[in-house]
């Protein structure tokens, strides 16, 4: 009897220690979320892609997210998910920035990854979409369609990404109707939908009727909705619930195939620090269906501006343009890639024509 018990015994310590071997060899792949997945827009499309990751590689991965993370209060919610074992850690906000550097040079052994920054480490990479491309689709379909030549922009904060936004819907507004005029609210927020419903009112009060917003909830398209005959455009999501109208396209992030690049390089091994910027024709940024509320001539432009900013035959900062003050910036032929992308990634100005100021703060 004993010795089938020491048997049994250890026959129990082996599958305890085989499983535990497996659960060892499970990679950690974590997120840190600035909004709710439910957002419907940035946050929802960042959990889209955590998902792919769980679909692509089973019980091979473990995920875990924390979602709502301050962008002043990011350094404990990502220690943690550090100190709980994860190999891999992906901080989706621009303002999460310093935080995951901070955190990436206490443990130099876990894969750091940060969206829209550039600040780089050896653990660190650095990726984001360019939603300028997409940008300039929505300029085109919104300078053709306002009745009123007056477009409404929510703006988030005022860092490159969302000035590059603006400056790419107004120049190709501008080029497809040139008494277009642009409105900018900037709430200060990435998901507030109450502040975003004010934005979007007292827009469409201004003489608004074409919302484009660079802030993450649906509330901008409800505000539409109520309003009626107010033009907006998905943000980082299709949210397609508001279609034909008033949403009538959407630009849609895709990261799923790069979690799941990424998350593959951290399991063989190859994960080396990076800096991604992919856009279009690479398929990180969408463009949603263009809904039958756009005049079909329309929308045959604004499918073949895609295609051309996809194919890089066109480029959403094509010269002559000037900034603000009435320097020039890109001659005639000139584009922003003949300079590289250090002029892009850190815009600071409006284009000539944006009758607004860019807050200090």
């Amino acid at each position: 009897m004993r010795v089938l018990k020491s048997l049994l015994a250890t026959a129990a310590l082996a599958t305890g220690l085989a499983g535990a071997a497996v659960a060892e060899d499970k990679t950690k792949v974590g997120f840190i979320y600035v909004g709710p997945v439910g957002d419907g827009g940035w946050t929802y499309e960042h959990d889209q892609g955590r998902k792919a990751v769980e679909a692509a590689f089973g019980d091979k991965v473990e995920t875990v997210y924390v979602e709502s993370v301050s962008e002043s209060n990011a350094e404990g919610p990502i220690t943690q998910m550090a100190l709980s074992g994860a190999d891999v850690i992906f901080t989706t906000s621009f303002g999460f920035m310093d935080a995951t550097l901070a955190v990436a040079e206490k443990f130099p052994n876990v894969k750091f990854e940060h969206a829209t920054g550039y600040k780089q480490a050896d653990n660190v990479s650095v990726y984001s979409a360019r939603f300028y491309e997409g940008r300039a689709v929505q300029g085109h379909i919104a300078g053709k369609m306002t009745k009123s030549n007056t477009i409404g922009y929510i703006a988030s904060f005022p860092i490159p990404e969302v000035i590059r936004g603006i400056n790419s819907a107004y120049i190709h507004a501008k080029k497809v109707n040139p008494d277009v005029q642009f409105k900018i609210i900037w709430a200060y927020t990435w998901f507030d939908p109450a502040k975003e419903a004010d934005a979007a009112k007292a827009l469409i009060e201004q003489g608004a009727d074409v919302i484009l917003q660079h802030t993450d909830s649906t509330a901008p398209q409800a505000a539409a909705k109520e309003a009626g005959n107010v033009v907006t455009f998905g943000q980082a999501s299709d949210m397609g619930e508001y279609a034909p109208f008033p949403r009538v396209s959407s630009i849609i992030d895709d990261w799923a195939p790069y979690y799941v690049a990424r998350t593959q390089a951290v399991m063989d091994g190859t994960w080396e620090s990076v800096s991604t910027w992919d856009g279009i024709g690479a398929g990180m940024v969408g463009i949603g269906e263009i809904s039958d509320a756009v005049p079909a001539d329309v929308k045959a432009e604004a499918e073949a501006l895609r295609d051309a900013l996809a194919s890089g035959e066109y480029h959403a900062f094509t010269g002559p343009l000037n900034k603000q003050d009435g320097t020039p910036w890109l001659a005639e032929g000139e584009t922003a890639a003949d300079y590289g992308d250090n002029g892009l990634a850190s815009m600071g100005f409006y284009v000539e024509g944006i009758e607004a100021e860019i807050p200090s703060n």
